[in-house]
């Protein structure tokens, strides 16, 4: 398990500082204007179809039928033939219907606005496809226990779009957004390429093609139960992406930059989550998987205790530093150029809000697993669909507060999946996992290293120059 996490959070590291750097960039060339927003809002929709697809309902849905096919070729072909036309429909209907579409996605904006958007959905959208495929082979990767190509791989899509971004140096923000997303497009084309590449290697080429000359011959592969899976798993997966969704919508409302500031801190958010929430999920969700088929529960339950502490320890900590530093991180990420001192402020406003639900939504990533792995997607689903029914309603009461209101809604909708979660997983389990001499160290150790941190911050401040 902490070998696959090391590999999986190793490759996340790498393309989250790339990330990092690529949204530097955004903000010295874009600032927090209406060029920013419209880019933003592009970029969201497939984006969001990637963390449904790369974190959540598909791989999800997809390892434990993989596990129990009996002719696993022909269940790989077969799903690969079906999702791939799905998305091709998918992605004509954005192409036809792109206005309708970004109206959805931003409400706020008005009839200029969203003529200028409508081009740049357009280009980005052709990415949901590519990422589609980087996913079903991510998948097989994984069955194998590689991770570090999955995991490495999404650097190469900040790599393009750096490289857009400076081939656009000169270029005024209304062409430098063209360059950014066709420096998506580019970059999803080489994810494909690397994944085919691996998949090369182990040999696992000619099992997908057995599986497509089996399905050319009109044989059917058994879905029993997966697209139902499938279909639930997206509902139970999309909680943080679909509430992330609700608050650009909302944002679109507020002033020019906010969708910016709630972009600029969920990359930050992002970055603790993914590489360690997501990272140790991906890497032990097929080990619980095959103890859940081989009714080993005691030694699935051992997993997620040993991971619960693990993730506890890191996320906690990555919580209160980044509360507590907020101000500093954004200063020395994105105060530059157009990016100016009052941006700082909103946005440090707006990830401390957003990390108020890292701890949860984190944890939830783990616990979400016994669910998954006991194919118990419909009742995730449920949890899920509650959740964004509260996610809308403290929308509606704290965007007053501007971006920071809508984060803090989002975190606070956090706090309920991972205790509904909780709920399902057994709560006297639960119990017992914190009976634990640890849980007093750990919470103590994170306790005197906020403190440290909240002295240091006027030193830190004035050091910058803040």
């Amino acid at each position: 398990m902490i070998k696959h996490f090391f590999s999986n959070s190793a490759g996340i590291f790498v393309s989250r500082i790339l990330g990092f750097l690529r949204d530097l960039l955004i903000a010295s060339h874009l600032g927090a204007s209406v060029w920013s927003d419209i880019f933003v809002i592009a970029f969201k929709l497939p984006n969001l179809f990637r963390r449904l697809f790369g974190e959540g309902a598909f791989s999800q849905a997809f390892l434990p039928h993989l596990v129990k096919a009996r002719k696993k070729g022909l269940f790989i072909a077969s799903t690969l033939v079906s999702f791939t036309l799905i998305m091709l429909v998918l992605s004509s209907l954005v192409m036809l219907f792109a206005p309708l579409f970004t109206m959805l996605l931003a409400g706020g904006f008005d009839e200029e606005t969203i003529a200028l958007a409508v081009p740049l959905v357009r280009i980005n959208f052709w990415y949901l496809i590519l990422i589609f495929l980087v996913t079903l082979f991510a998948s097989l990767l994984q069955y194998k226990s590689h991770f570090a190509t999955s995991a490495f791989s999404t650097a190469l899509l900040n790599i393009s779009m750096i490289a857009a971004l400076l081939l656009a140096q000169d270029k005024k923000a209304s062409e430098a957004v063209y360059y950014l997303s066709y420096g998506v497009v580019a970059g999803g084309a080489l994810q494909v390429i690397l994944h085919i590449f691996m998949l090369y290697r182990l040999h696992l080429l000619p099992l997908i093609a057995l599986g497509l000359k089996a399905l050319a011959k009109g044989k059917r592969s058994e879905h029993k139960g997966f697209w139902s899976s499938f279909g639930a798993g997206v509902l139970g997966s999309s909680s943080a992406q679909l509430s992330d969704f609700i608050s650009s919508f909302i944002a679109s409302f507020l002033m020019a930059g906010s969708i910016s500031y709630l972009y600029y801190a969920n990359r930050i958010f992002q970055l603790p989550l993914a590489l360690f929430a997501i990272a140790l999920s991906t890497a032990i969700f097929p080990k619980i998987s095959k103890q859940i088929k081989a009714q080993n529960e005691q030694g699935a339950k051992i997993l997620l205790s040993k991971g619960f502490y693990f993730l506890l320890a890191l996320l906690l900590a990555a919580s209160l530093g980044g509360i507590i530093l907020a101000k500093p991180i954004i200063f020395i990420l994105f105060e530059r150029g157009e990016f100016g001192r009052a941006n700082t402020l909103e946005c440090a406003f707006a990830l401390q809000m957003t990390l108020v639900g890292l701890l949860p939504f984190g944890l939830y990533k783990l616990f979400s697993l016994w669910l998954y792995a006991k194919m118990k997607q419909k009742l995730a689903a449920k949890i899920s669909i509650i959740s964004l029914i509260l996610n809308m309603i403290l929308s509606l009461v704290l965007f007053r507060l501007g971006a920071a209101g809508l984060a803090l809604a989002g975190s606070l909708s956090g706090y309920f999946i991972f205790f509904a979660s909780i709920y399902y997983f057994g709560v006297l389990e639960f119990a017992k996992i914190l009976k634990s001499f640890k849980l007093i160290l750990l919470l103590g150790a994170n306790a005197l290293f906020a403190v440290l941190l909240w002295l240091a911050l006027p030193y830190i401040e004035s050091f910058l120059g803040i």
